[in-house]
């Protein structure tokens, strides 16, 4: 006679947004003690999603086995004036038994509002035209507007909107950042546009540090002995690689005072991002896509969770965007240096426009707000089913 209690059943959404996808939650759908306790909310979601498991596959859950897939999401009635929703991110590691809620991400910030709306966390919504969800990102404690297509009073999800990396087209959910840098904050932590990032037993690099969107540390390509027009399997498959800009992100994410022991970067591993510049070149895209030097002003490389992205992280495409805009950086430099409003850059599965409205202040940049397009659809809703001892 067996003495197994029974799975628990959760409310739960998969939903694609941008180039992710995640497993979304209702806050008030949790279990009490998920609800309260961080620790139990930890080990439920990474039951969920498949971690940690050895093998790297995340088969007996919803991920992917990737970390655009290894996502968690929770939403609920904000605590905050003026916003609709509080929006809490977790990536969750796939081999090990943890969950960063240290940042956020971009992509999946496309698909919060369709959400909320979905579960009545919006307050009148309009039937037809747009609808500005109002996010407070409760990670990093700023705010994201998404403005959702609505027909017929529901989320319009099908549309005509393509975005390089995701196969099939949608409908355009436009997002801003707003102030995705606090005035108070600096946007240069070390407070120079380009660093010398000193990497014992590795080189010294140029550096460019920024806050927005999420701490990013930017190189060339060239000093790191890449062209910058990279795809996945070339990074990925090369172990020693993978482990050197490890070791420089590390050691970045010291310089910006991230952390204060090298041994934090093990348990903080979506935060900092590390990527690569290049100047325009022309290359071929993973889907086979010829992207040319007409149709980019740069080419980045991103790593996320110590892989290559097959595309690029949303909230690395805003940090991408105001470092473009600043003149100076390494991100402006590569795309011809000078003042800008927008770029477009390569990534691995092929294109993307980001731009930024920056201002400033004496010596200080202050950044008004960043913006991009994404798209995000429903995949599958319904319940997930952990087993009963999963929280304690």
């Amino acid at each position: 006679m067996s003495n197994y209690a029974p799975q628990i059943t959760i409310p739960a959404t998969y939903m694609r947004g941008g180039t992710s996808k995640g497993t979304f939650f209702n806050i008030a759908d949790l279990p009490k003690i998920a609800q309260e306790n961080q620790e139990a909310k930890d080990k439920l979601l990474l039951r969920v999603v498949g971690s940690p498991d050895p093998y790297g596959k995340q088969i007996d859950g919803m991920g992917g086995a990737t970390s655009s897939t290894s996502k968690t999401v929770l939403v609920g009635k904000s605590s905050v004036a003026n916003h609709d929703v509080d929006y809490y991110f977790g990536q969750v590691s796939i081999d090990k038994p943890f969950m960063d809620w240290s940042g956020n991400c971009g992509n999946l910030s496309s698909a919060v509002g369709p959400f909320a709306i979905k579960c009545g966390l919006v307050d009148n919504v309009v039937e037809n035209g747009i609808q500005t969800v109002r996010i407070w990102q409760a990670n990093i404690k700023k705010t994201i507007l998404c403005y959702v297509p609505m027909k017929d009073g529901r989320v319009q999800e099908i549309g005509d909107y393509e975005i390089d990396g995701v196969a099939f087209p949608a409908a355009e959910i436009k997002l801003e950042f707003a102030e995705p840098v606090d005035p108070s904050e600096e946007l240069f932590p070390t407070g120079n546009l380009i660093d010398d990032l000193e990497v014992p037993g590795i080189g010294t690099f140029k550096a460019t540090m920024i806050t927005a969107g999420i701490p990013t540390i930017f190189l060339n390509a060239e000093e790191l002995g890449y062209k910058g027009t990279e795809l996945q399997p070339d990074i990925n498959s090369d172990k020693e690689a993978l482990a050197r800009f490890e070791t420089i992100r590390a050691y970045g994410a010291i310089k910006m005072g991230l952390i204060s022991d090298l041994k934090e970067a093990e348990t903080r591993q979506h935060t900092p991002k590390i990527a690569f510049v290049s100047p325009a070149q022309n290359y071929i895209a993973s889907s086979g896509k010829e992207i040319t030097v007409q149709d980019i002003d740069l080419n980045v490389r991103a790593l996320s969770m110590q892989q290559l992205h097959h595309a690029m992280m949303g909230t690395a495409s805003v940090a991408i965007g105001v470092a473009a805009c600043i003149p100076g950086t390494l991100v402006n430099l590569a795309a011809g240096g000078g003042e800008k409003d927008a770029v477009t850059f390569g990534h691995p599965s092929g294109t993307l426009k980001v731009g930024a409205v920056i201002k400033k202040d004496g010596d200080k940049y202050l950044v008004d707000k960043a913006s991009m397009s994404r798209s995000a659809r429903i995949i599958m809703e319904g319940n997930v089913h952990v087993p009963a001892n999963t929280m304690n």
